[in-house]
């Protein structure tokens, strides 16, 4: 009997906070020195990226600690993927090219939802989709890994327009609650504050 597995996000873990170390070079963060512009510079930062023509400065001390990001959250977060669609994922990456069939089999999972998430990782660009002609007549659509390179370029670049969409979220409710409290100076943040953001 095949498996439904649960679209759900993993639960979260209680992980100790972690706090930006400017001496980690796997990322740095930076800021305009004229401007209000932060960057984020993940890799290679040579040469430096600038502003107002001018190299930014990295940011060396951030007070505010986060707790420390789970690849699965992340994933489910980013790209709406839980843990089957990584299992997917990675199937066809180890095994392909395989059909909506074949990774139900492997997987033990239903084949709905096995169609439903390799459509989303095509649409996703980490995996691809072709037509085979069946010896004994017919077409069937098979599913392959695209190039390692490609795939490490597209999530990222994904992962860089969800941040960018989160980080305008965060600017906008500070922006609202600056606003908020120059108008009302002896009132404290009402409850439904948040509620005055749109869900998408």
């Amino acid at each position: 009997m095949s498996n439904t597995p649960s679209d759900h996000s993993p639960h979260d873990t209680d992980k100790q906070d972690v706090q930006y170390d400017p001496d980690d070079d796997s990322y740095n963060i930076l800021q305009c020195t004229q401007c209000d512009t932060t960057a984020l510079s993940v890799g290679r930062d040579d040469p430096p990226i600038s502003c107002h023509d001018e190299p930014m400065e990295h940011i060396n001390q951030v007070n505010m600690t986060v707790k420390p990001p789970d690849i699965r959250e992340v994933l489910f977060q980013v790209f709406g993927l839980p843990k089957s669609g990584l299992d997917i994922c990675l199937c066809v990456i180890g095994e392909g090219p395989l059909s909506a069939s074949e990774v139900a089999t492997k997987l033990d999972y239903d084949r709905t939802t096995v169609t439903r998430y390799l459509n989303k990782l095509v649409d996703l660009g980490l995996l691809r989709r072709s037509e085979l002609n069946r010896e004994n007549g017919g077409i069937i659509n098979v599913y392959h890994s695209v190039d390692l390179e490609q795939m490490r370029l597209e999530t990222l670049t994904g992962f860089y327009l969800w941040a960018g969409e989160a980080a305008t979220l965060i600017e906008n409710a500070n922006m609202t609650k600056q606003e908020y409290l120059a108008e009302n100076p002896d009132q404290d943040l009402p409850d439904v504050f948040w509620e005055s953001f749109p869900h998408k």
